[in-house]
């Protein structure tokens, strides 16, 4: 694990995280690792630290094409360990360039956004489920807030990410509503008496709105940026 790992716990802002990196089966991979420096209540649909509690960091990791690893979230729990992370946290992972990412800031609220299109279409589509994990590809979006939500908030706020990931899609021209393995994690503040639980975070609401607008910005710059980089394998192969 690269020395780089060491990070200080005052990274609040997640449009700043620098890009860490580690090494597995003599390669080096990026990732992102947020740690607020205290504990935030975060809804997610990751494979690790999913569903609504509180959570101390949330970890970013690059995997490769076709990963196949049937204990994700201990993987990543491995990984958020050596790299100084203590106490639960949320864990995502992708086969999109990390480094990548789109990040953007709208009124307090911060989104990074890491985008894999090469397995892509569109959520209704006509072909059967299957059972057990899907390979990684995967756009994932991390948002920070500075005030609570409660838990219909938290949940809404997930539905109002995945909106403006849609919207972002298609202003970037891509056609589809994402990938077979898109999460979310959205993290707010704890509710006291000084900071009040806000009840509604759909797109018309006030941090809703703010929520919308930052992660259309960050994942419209990461899928600029991952349709580039397919276009550029492409010409590779066909050269």
């Amino acid at each position: 694990m690269s020395s780089a790992l060491h990070v200080s716990p005052d990274l609040a802002v997640l449009d700043r995280l620098p890009l860490l990196s580690r090494v597995e089966d003599g390669r080096e991979w990026p990732m992102l690792l947020w740690m607020p420096g205290e504990g935030r209540r975060m809804v997610s649909s990751a494979p690790l630290g999913g569903g609504i509690g509180e959570r101390r960091w949330v970890l970013n990791a690059q995997v490769p094409h076709g990963y196949r690893r049937m204990d994700p979230d201990a993987h990543l729990a491995g990984l958020a360990a050596r790299a100084g992370a203590s106490g639960p946290g949320v864990g995502l992972m992708t086969a999109a360039s990390v480094a990548d990412h789109g990040s953007a800031s709208d009124g307090g609220v911060h989104a990074v956004v890491t985008a894999g299109l090469g397995v892509r279409g569109w959520a209704a589509g006509p072909a059967p489920g299957l059972p057990g994990p899907r390979a990684a590809g995967t756009i994932n979006i991390v948002v920070s807030v500075p005030v609570a939500f409660s838990d219909a908030a938290l949940v809404n706020a997930v539905a109002t990410a995945t909106e403006a990931k849609v919207q972002a899609l298609r202003d970037a021209g891509v056609d589809a509503s994402g990938t077979p393995t898109d999460a979310v994690c959205v993290a707010a503040r704890e509710p006291s008496a000084g900071c009040p639980a806000e009840s509604f975070a759909g797109p018309r609401s006030v941090w809703g709105a703010r929520l919308a607008r930052a992660v259309h910005e960050a994942a419209y710059q990461a899928c600029l940026k991952a349709e580039n980089h397919l276009r550029g394998a492409g010409r590779a192969v066909d050269g």
